[in-house]
């Protein structure tokens, strides 16, 4: 069996090389004449779609109301934060969007899932795009962890809180031949340390949504975010702490993002919208990010290496002894690299948009 088995890897080994010897150069050629002749023609039209936006009171999803709204979509807007979202619905009408509807809901709840999909299509009739936005953020080492059970929320709110409206909308997006567009991360991709909860539920998003779209084909798009930092809620220190309460800190903010440029929100969510309007199976941003995937498929132990010099201390240490937290002061990078809408922390954020969409029951609404 071992001879068999030994016998059969060589052949595998052998087959694959040469599908991708023969593969790869064909691949390359028919991107470069998609990118040039093909893909700046293939724009949709927004205007008479409807497109629904989750986590979309705050940050990133705030912003792509704003993007669909100019391009002439009609929304609807799911948030638990009643308040913003009347506040972005009134916003997006002053931009163009022809018809608002704005949802209070928590899209990690099954119920609420499907309520805000069938009060969208009881209202429009159809459905064009869902951008499933809403998320959570977690940074801090697993050893420090002091209430495990309530990391649960950050695979709840992430994974599931993509998957239930997504379930609820395929067949209306089969329908208008849409499309879905998941916010992850590059997190999702490239391991970084203190983010252990976090990395797992992007890159469990992003693993589902591949395979949905092998499962859906033609029959719905899937534009795939894998963004770096941008400026958010997340960007300004908001996050589940590790005893398990929300809670803002902005030293573990400093250490996670280090001296790293954050994208601004506003330039993100327009890359993104028109991504999803040529149907763009994924859209890494800044696009700085992009070599980063290489790097963890050929080089996997420099990203162990590095996650560990750079964001690892000691369990019980200060955050701020890390080294991406040293360098930050030294080179006095935030200054240069953070948008000032995250220089100052606020006591008044709660989680929604792409920093979170459910809080502990003392931040809940």
């Amino acid at each position: 069996m071992d001879l068999f088995n030994g016998f059969l890897s060589l052949v595998m080994h052998l087959v694959i090389s040469i599908v991708l010897v023969v593969y790869l150069p064909l691949s390359l050629v028919w991107r470069l004449v998609h990118f040039v002749l093909v893909r700046p023609f293939l724009a949709e039209d927004l205007r008479g779609k409807v497109v629904l936006v989750t986590g979309a009171s705050s940050g990133i999803g705030e912003q792509l109301a704003y993007q669909y709204a100019k391009k002439g979509a009609s929304l609807v807007l799911a948030a638990r934060r009643e308040p913003a979202l009347k506040a972005v619905a009134n916003a997006a009408r002053e931009r163009g969007a022809p018809d608002v509807l704005a949802i209070q809901a928590d899209i990690s709840d099954l119920s609420e899932s499907k309520r805000v999909v069938d009060e969208a299509i009881a209202h429009f009739g159809k459905l064009n795009h869902l951008v499933v936005n809403a998320g959570i953020f977690s940074s801090c080492l697993f050893e420090e962890i002091t209430n495990i059970s309530a990391f649960n929320q950050v695979m709840d709110v992430n994974f599931w809180g993509s998957v239930y409206p997504t379930y609820y909308a395929i067949p209306h997006l089969k329908n208008s031949r849409g499309n879905i567009v998941v916010n992850s991360s590059i997190a999702g991709r490239f391991p970084t340390a203190r983010l252990s909860f976090y990395n797992a539920s992007k890159a469990a998003v992003i693993r589902f949504y591949e395979t949905l779209r092998a499962e859906l084909g033609s029959d719905v798009k899937i534009t795939i975010l894998t963004l770096g930092y941008v400026a958010s809620e997340l960007t300004k220190g908001k996050a589940l702490q590790k005893g398990g309460e929300i809670g803002s800190n902005e030293e573990v903010r400093d250490v996670q993002v280090g001296p790293v440029p954050v994208g601004h929100t506003k330039k993100c969510a327009e890359v993104i919208v028109d991504s999803a309007r040529r149907g763009d199976e994924y859209v890494t941003w800044p696009s700085w990010y992009s070599p980063f995937h290489m790097v963890m498929c050929v080089a996997p132990e420099l990203v162990t290496w590095f996650s560990r010099t750079f964001y690892v201390t000691k369990p019980g240490d200060s955050p701020g002894n890390a080294l991406s937290k040293k360098i930050l002061e030294m080179t006095r990078a935030k200054k240069f690299f953070y948008p000032p809408s995250i220089q100052t922390q606020t006591n008044d954020l709660v989680m929604d948009g792409e920093c979170g969409n459910r809080a502990s029951s003392s931040n809940r609404g």
